[in-house]
């Protein structure tokens, strides 16, 4: 099983570098980390008294991996949901903050619980978690998998700007959805024509 810290690594790597993409509402990012989050951590990396693009510039591979662990992972209490959901849950929470523990709960309740759906993980979400994992312990991870990328489509849906996130210029799959079949298993991929079917609506 991988550490956290691998985990962390990994969603470094599909983050990418230094991008500040205007159609993206988290503004400018560095290995994922906005600048947004850079300010509320008081990051003056430069030491001139603010917060600014030039210090997210100068965020390195290891200082984006311990924002990450520490305010992404265990803050959050992703530690405590089942070891099969972590990995998911975490990389979600860096690419959507408390929608990745919105997205469980729905889930959860779905299948048969009657938790909150607040974003936030306490005792009672983790003790569903807990409770679907022992249910469906060889569907849980994937049902949460699909859930994100159901998630994703339906966002694209609302915001045409986001469309291109979800499919790329040649009709295929963008990076959101490729990144949420990342954590499910292979036969329940879609097929590049059932990607084509679910977003020819938007022309």
């Amino acid at each position: 099983m991988q550490t956290v810290q691998q985990i962390a690594d990994d969603i470094i790597a599909r983050e990418g570098g230094f991008v500040n993409d205007p159609d993206d509402p988290g503004g400018a990012t560095k290995y994922g980390v906005t600048i947004g989050t850079m300010r509320a951590l008081g990051m003056d990396l430069d030491g001139d008294g603010r917060v600014t693009e030039g210090d997210l510039r100068k965020l390195t591979r290891e200082g984006a991996r311990d924002i990450f662990v520490e305010h992404y992972f265990r803050r959050p209490r992703i530690d405590e949901l089942p070891p099969l959901l972590q990995a998911s849950v975490f990389d979600m929470y860096v690419n959507a903050g408390a929608n990745a523990v919105r997205i469980l709960q729905r889930l959860l309740n779905d299948m048969g619980q009657g938790i909150a759906v607040d974003g936030l993980i306490g005792p009672k979400t983790i003790e569903a978690a807990l409770l679907a994992q022992s249910l469906a312990p060889h569907h849980l991870a994937d049902a949460y998998g699909i859930a994100r990328r159901n998630y994703y489509y339906a966002l694209a849906d609302r915001r045409p700007a986001s469309r291109k996130y979800a499919r790329r210029r040649d009709g295929g799959k963008g990076g959101w959805i490729r990144r949420a079949e990342e954590f499910i298993s292979p036969r329940y991929h879609l097929t590049e024509a059932e990607h084509a079917a679910r977003v020819a609506p938007w022309g």
